[in-house]
């Protein structure tokens, strides 16, 4: 495997056979699997649960990691092709990249949406302009409209507590002060398509996932036996449900207008998960999310101390999926 960027780029078989070696080396693991081995981590954005996990991960397997910042670490780099630089980047990704590639046998990149061109966004343009540079394996730590590691982590998730492959998982928006991206919805979604799940996109009013996200995954269920639909009903949708997977992103309708997307969202605070979205779901009915959240405006407290939440879980499994990912990447090359 020389590139993980994203779950689509496999076949269901291929994903099993990862989440069989994830959980293989959580039960038995290989401490010096990727000795000398060294993977270099690229952030543009912020990271807690990325950032860590990946480092740990590489220690568990004996191999070492190098984190660079640009603008904090660094010095600030340019992504932006032709750009005259006379501002405060000193130095372009066209350099930059291929000389941190060169210092490491691995190398991941995170660099969220610009969240100004929907359509440039969903083309991945920055970094696939970033990826093009890379001649050594690469990982995507989220990118514009995909986080493959999350989604790897969710799908492991359902399997650790038995979620049925063709169980209702329900992607529900859920409130926050500001418009956030699209890169964990549309990553989760095709992960539970792909696993053959009955998925319900659950969203208010000019929040609809654009077509290209949706036609994505449900092309991934068909091939699985799930199927895909989008609703703003929220009473239908959380019905019968076996996981309530919450999240946070823009208004599709209102994309690139802070304004706009801040007016629309202004009547929905109601969209915080709470212990009363529950009482028609399965009784066994999880609550997922990413990670990080905001407390009692996206999820109340009552939901995530709850016996229903499963947060803490979920956010454990990036380090053992991402073992999987590096073994299967770098041991033995």
């Amino acid at each position: 495997m020389k590139r993980f960027v994203d779950l689509a780029d496999f076949s269901r078989d291929e994903v099993l056979a990862l989440l069989a070696l994830a959980r293989s080396l959580q039960a038995h693991p290989q401490p010096q699997a990727l000795a000398g081995k060294i993977l270099g981590l690229l952030f543009f954005n912020p990271s807690l649960r990325t950032l860590a996990s990946f480092q740990a991960a590489m220690a568990r397997l004996g191999g070492s990691s190098f984190v660079i910042t640009p603008g904090e670490s660094s010095w600030r780099l340019e992504t932006r092709v032709g750009a005259v630089m006379d501002g405060a980047a000193a130095e372009h990704v066209r350099e930059g990249i291929p000389v941190l590639a060169s210092y490491c046998d691995a190398l991941g990149i995170r660099a969220f949406a610009a969240g100004k061109d929907l359509n440039d966004d969903l083309s991945e343009t920055a970094f696939n302009a970033m990826a093009d540079l890379v001649a050594k394996p690469l990982i995507n730590l989220e990118s514009a409209v995909n986080h493959p590691c999350q989604a790897l982590a969710d799908w492991k998730t359902l399997d650790d507590f038995a979620v049925p492959q063709n169980g209702k998982f329900v992607l529900s928006w859920a409130y926050h002060p500001r418009a956030l991206p699209l890169a964990v919805p549309a990553a989760v979604l095709h992960m539970a398509a792909m696993r053959g799940m009955q998925v319900v996109v659950l969203r208010p009013e000019g929040y609809a996932l654009p077509r290209a996200i949706m036609d994505k995954a449900a092309r991934a269920a068909a091939l699985a036996g799930g199927t895909v639909h989008e609703t703003s009903e929220r009473a239908a949708a959380l019905s019968g449900a076996h996981i309530v997977y919450a999240k946070e992103w823009g208004a599709t309708a209102r994309y690139g207008d802070a304004e706009a997307d801040a007016c629309l969202r202004s009547t929905l605070t109601d969209w915080c998960v709470r212990d009363s979205w529950f009482a028609t779901t399965r009784v066994d009915c999880r609550l997922m999310h990413c990670l990080p959240v905001r407390r009692n405006t996206a999820i109340a407290d009552e939901v995530l101390d709850g016996a229903r939440s499963i947060v803490q879980h979920e956010a454990h499994n990036r380090l053992v999926v991402q073992m999987a990912v590096l073994h299967q990447m770098l041991q033995g090359v």
